[in-house]
This record gives structure tokens, sequence and C-alpha cells, in this order.
């Protein structure tokens, strides 16, 4: 394994009553790596997020984080306590909390029960989370309860909450799904900014083509519960594979 892999996936299987969701995959995400996962629908792509979330276990094969942690012999929750953040593609936010409040509920997830229940947020803690939200474009809404926030504005809520807990590799399920072109264009910036100045990888399930196209370094296209090809967006575009299967599809 490179010391220079975050994430190690080797010959995974996910079998649901007969259906190969995922087929004997490999894949390698690198630290500080942006990496885009496209594929139809069915091709198995969140149900590879869902495995390195911890949601679902496979039938076979390894997952290695950071190294050496094993993540089939971890809980949902201690991979979120060892580094891993997801986000799924509808936002789950507190809608009925100010986005200030959701902030603190998230920083307070890698403490203990008792410590997230009854302990107040200190003053570095409060500028811990101004300055994230700062960073998502958000500060001005901090009191505002998220339920009156915009669809793209919870999107970024939800990454800042990710962000706030520090996570060394962040699991994004169509982040810019019903945004606007200008929205768009905000994630992909936002994106670019945390591999910037984060010490992260990013592994993106997308289905916007524009957005790829734009955002993209490395592409890894899935089919069927297998990787049909890697590479930069021009090697994507060219592959005949590639275009039989997925490109010459409606995007949706």
């Amino acid at each position: 394994m490179s010391q220079t892999t975050l994430l190690y996936i080797e010959d995974l299987t996910v079998d649901f009553d007969g259906f190969k969701a995922i087929d004997k995959l490999s894949l390698y995400v690198d630290y500080g790596e942006l990496r885009f996962l496209i594929g139809p629908n069915g091709a198995g792509k969140t149900t590879l997020l869902d495995v390195i979330c911890g949601k679902i276990k496979p039938e076979s094969g390894r997952v290695i984080f950071r190294e050496n942690i094993d993540i089939l012999r971890k809980k949902e929750h201690e991979l979120v306590l060892l580094g891993i953040g997801r986000k799924f593609q509808t936002p789950s936010v507190f809608t009925e909390l100010s986005v200030f409040d959701n902030m603190d509920i998230s920083l307070r997830r890698k403490k203990n029960v008792w410590t997230t229940i009854f302990s107040k947020v200190d003053k570095k803690e409060k500028e811990k989370i101004m300055n994230i939200l700062h960073f998502c474009g958000l500060e001005k809404k901090r009191d505002l309860k998220a339920a009156f926030l915009s669809h793209g504005e919870k999107q970024l809520l939800e990454i800042a909450m990710i962000l706030i807990q520090e996570p060394e590799l962040i699991l994004l399920d169509e982040p810019v799904a019903g945004l606007t072109k200008e929205e768009r264009f905000q994630m992909g910036q936002l994106l670019k900014n945390i591999l910037d100045t984060r010490s992260c990888s990013i592994l993106i399930v997308e289905h916007d083509m524009n957005f790829v196209r734009q955002f993209a370094k490395r592409i890894t296209v899935m089919h069927e519960g297998k990787i049909l090809c890697e590479g930069n967006i021009d090697r994507v575009q060219n592959d005949e594979k590639v275009r039989e299967v997925y490109l010459g599809r409606s995007e949706g």
C-alpha cells in the first residue's frame, strides 16, 4: 500500500439477494485528492459510499483507511470519530434549530453523550464555528433557523457541519443536485478551497456532467458494480466503453 493512499479498497463485493451491487471492485484514493464517481443509476456508487462510512457490510474484500484502520471492523459512529464524514443527497440538518446550533451539535458529536447534552459552547468553540461558517459563506445566517435556508444553503450548512469535525475523508452524494448554476459554481469553489486549506480528501458521487467537467481532475466511472474507466475528463470522455455505457445516456 502506498504511503500516499488514504483509502484502500481491494476486491470489494456487496451482494443483495444475489444481485452484485459491487463486484470485486478495487479503488484507491490519495491524500488531498478530489475524486469523482460517475456512472448510470444502479452502478453501485452510493452503495460504495455506504460501505466506506460503515452503513452496510460487504460479503468480501478489504477497505483500509489511513494505512492501518480496517473500516469493515468499525461501526458508523466510530468511523465519524476516526475522520470520515458523509453527506447524503438530501440535506439532513436540524431545521428547527439555528445555523449556529446545528454547527454546535455537529461539533459535539466527537465528544461523549454527557458533554453533548449538558456543556455549553465556550469562546474557542464559538470562534471555531464562526470560522467555518465564514469559510462556507454562511456567517450572516448564523442566527437563522435552518428551515429558512435555501436548498443550496442547506447543502453548504451540511458541509460546514462535516468540516467542524475535522475529517480526513469527506463523502458527498450529489452535492449539486437541485442547485442553480451560481450555486453549483459556489459549491465547486468551496470544494477546491477545502482541499487547498485542509488536510483531507473528497470522494464525490455526481450525475451533473457539467459540474464534473468544470471541477474534476480524476474520475472513476462505475458500471454494474465494477470500475469501467479511470482518469481525467479527456480520457473518460474519449473512452469508447464509457461513451456506450454512460455518456450517451440521459444524465438523470
